[in-house]
């Protein structure tokens, strides 16, 4: 990215304290200050995350991966703007696969990096491993306008486990973005989930294969004929009715 675009990124980015951040811990597997609410992003963030979210920038997605038929998220959900304390860490995971509400599959990460003058001893690599957590294939140091992207599947493991030693008030800062599409290869198709923390040296639990998609009968004849506002409502109470019959309820 142009540098002195990036440098209004910098200028803008609010500190800790300074807007309403969410403070996410996921029970222990993480301290990270994040947030999609463009209200709390100045001028050029969003112009930034726009360009993300634009179609040259997902004609060049497309090129770069083989991944056809991607779609941004307008509502950024999970994205935005990220910042990690002194003392942060985030284990390593793979991301939800899932979307309900765009009813979507997760494809692709995108990570752009804002740390001007990091330094090695900083830490807050983003570590990427390998499918059985036998190894750590890749550390990235997330230097200024350093930009990774990579594939979202249940098995893309990574994350930064070592807490962050950069001094006082330095933080680490980074804008996210991610990408979907209608369907998945069968080969990653797998039941929806969330967030799957993980042990290095641990071998990954099982993640259930999706069972392949069969409309209700009631879907297949009364689909044509009701408007989408019913249709949602009959699958939230189906929903609803399935969740109650598997707690027992």
């Amino acid at each position: 990215m142009p540098e002195d675009v990036l440098d209004h990124v910098i200028g803008e980015f609010p500190a800790p304290g300074e807007v309403p951040w969410q403070v996410f811990t996921d029970h222990g597997h993480t301290r990270k200050l994040a947030t999609e609410d463009p209200r709390l992003m100045g001028p050029w963030t969003r112009h930034v995350l726009h360009e993300l979210n634009s179609g040259p920038m997902i004609d060049f997605l497309e090129r770069l991966t083989g991944i056809t038929g991607l779609l941004a998220d307008p509502h950024m959900f999970g994205g935005g703007m990220h910042q990690i304390e002194p003392g942060g860490f985030l284990d390593i995971h793979a991301d939800f696969n899932h979307e309900d509400r765009l009813r979507l599959d997760r494809r692709l990460n995108l990570l752009l990096y804002l740390n001007r003058d990091w330094s090695e001893d900083y830490g807050g690599h983003l570590e990427l491993w390998n499918r059985d957590m036998s190894a750590c294939g890749q550390r990235v140091l997330p230097v200024f306008n350093r930009l990774v992207v990579f594939s979202t599947s249940s098995h893309s493991f990574h994350g930064h486990p070592e807490p962050l030693r950069c001094p006082t008030p330095r933080t680490r800062i980074s804008l996210a973005a991610y990408y979907y599409s209608n369907g998945r290869p069968p080969e990653e198709a797998m039941e929806h989930h969330t967030t799957l923390y993980q042990e290095p040296g641990v071998r990954p639990a099982a993640v259930t294969p999706a069972a392949p998609r069969v409309r209700p009968r009631w879907q297949r004849r009364l689909k044509p004929f009701l408007p989408p506002i019913a249709v949602d409502a009959a699958r939230r109470l189906e929903a609803r009715i399935a969740g109650r019959r598997r707690s027992g309820s």
